[in-house]
């Protein structure tokens, strides 16, 4: 037992100290405002990749902190106490910098943050065993034999259950998206509600 704590707050201080250096990262400063958002803990069982903050979220420095997370957390029925405690959820986007806007909404993540950061902080995470992969560029950057669109990954959604989890963005910009495929809210979502709350009350 004393063991296993030593080894648990060793890795809490490398994951202190490598979230340090996130949070100091300037690697696109060039093409955008820094403000890295990322809100993870050492004992946390899953693990949630989007795309990247919105305006509101950059400006919080919470992630979710927008209409998105509130259809996402009533996806998976989680308050907002469970869902920021980070002992239990990690919250990882693919770009951890507001992108900015272009012509028709908020540019892509870069994908900076994606090859230099997220294998440093997924290494830190050892109880990881469920990702919700929330968006095409999370997708493609986990899911292996990924389909082409994101309709195709949802669909196909148990291919890769229980470890990962491929979610449409829950942005009310989907709203004609979940509307047009009645299945997702209706079939898929009590399953991975389910498998969430499994994990998340197990020892």
């Amino acid at each position: 037992m004393t063991q296993r704590r030593i080894n648990i707050t060793d890795n809490d201080n490398d994951l202190s100290r490598l979230l340090q250096d996130v949070r100091a990262c300037r690697l696109c400063e060039q093409h955008l405002e820094p403000n890295p958002v990322v809100k993870v803990g050492a004992a946390a069982r899953l693990m949630i990749i989007g795309q990247a903050p919105g305006t509101r979220v950059h400006a919080t420095g919470i992630p979710w902190n927008d209409p998105s997370g509130e259809r996402l957390r009533t996806w998976l029925g989680l308050d907002k106490e469970t869902f920021y405690d980070t002992n239990q959820i990690a919250i990882m986007p693919m770009g951890f910098c507001y992108p900015g806007k272009g012509r028709s909404g908020d540019l892509p993540p870069r994908k900076e943050c994606y090859e230099h950061w997220h294998q440093k902080i997924l290494t830190q995470l050892p109880r990881l065993e469920m990702f919700l992969l929330v968006g095409l560029y999370a997708q493609q950057a986990y899911l292996p034999n990924a389909y082409k669109s994101l309709s195709e990954n949802v669909k196909h959604w148990r291919d890769w259950y229980p470890r990962l989890i491929p979610l449409p963005h829950p942005s009310p910009r989907n709203t004609l998206w979940l509307k047009q495929r009645p299945w997702f809210e209706g079939e898929v979502i009590p399953q991975v509600r389910n498998h969430v709350h499994d994990l998340l009350s197990s020892d």
